[in-house]
């Protein structure tokens, strides 16, 4: 399709925060029949679980939401993603500063032609959290889901009124 739209979320490991993301944003666009429109992944800027499935405490989540994380495995973020991913989400500082690296984009370069390269947060800025916090660490998986639940109607959104007028 032509007017297809490509967003990609990142984050440290790929098992915990972005899957969340690319598993929401997913339901939210088949909800809105947009399926067709929009396709969405997710990556890692670390190499540690490549291949695997999400985390358990992201996988909990999903569930008890009904959300679906089918054929979801952990990969890494690669150069070719800059030019195939009109947005490109990073969960926090480190996740887009890694991304620029293998982007080779220095860090005034905020996007590259069509790419909206940002935190994810950027999304919500009137939450006052400038960060997904990472729930492999503190376990707040319901937290970042919330967060997560935001971002994406924003950022769908956002999409929409891009689709409508292109």
């Amino acid at each position: 399709m032509e007017n297809r739209v490509n967003v990609l979320f990142v984050c440290l490991g790929n098992i915990c925060r972005s899957p969340m993301a690319e598993a929401v944003m997913r339901h939210l666009v088949e909800q809105e029949g947009l399926d067709g429109q929009i396709r969405v992944d997710s990556a890692g800027t670390g190499d540690w679980h490549l291949g695997s499935i999400p985390h358990e405490g992201t996988r909990k989540v999903l569930q008890r939401h009904h959300i679906s994380y089918e054929n979801m495995k952990a990969r890494l973020v690669i150069p070719e993603d800059k030019e195939a991913f009109q947005y490109i989400l990073c969960m926090d500082h480190k996740n887009l500063k890694d991304v620029r690296r293998i982007f080779n984009l220095n860090d005034e370069q905020a996007s590259n032609g069509s790419t909206k390269l940002m935190t994810f947060m950027n999304l919500l800025p009137d939450s006052g959290v400038d960060e997904v916090p990472d729930p492999y660490y503190d376990g707040r998986f319901d937290y970042v889901f919330e967060l997560v639940e935001q971002g994406c109607k924003a950022l769908l959104e956002q999409i929409k009124r891009g689709l409508e007028q292109g």
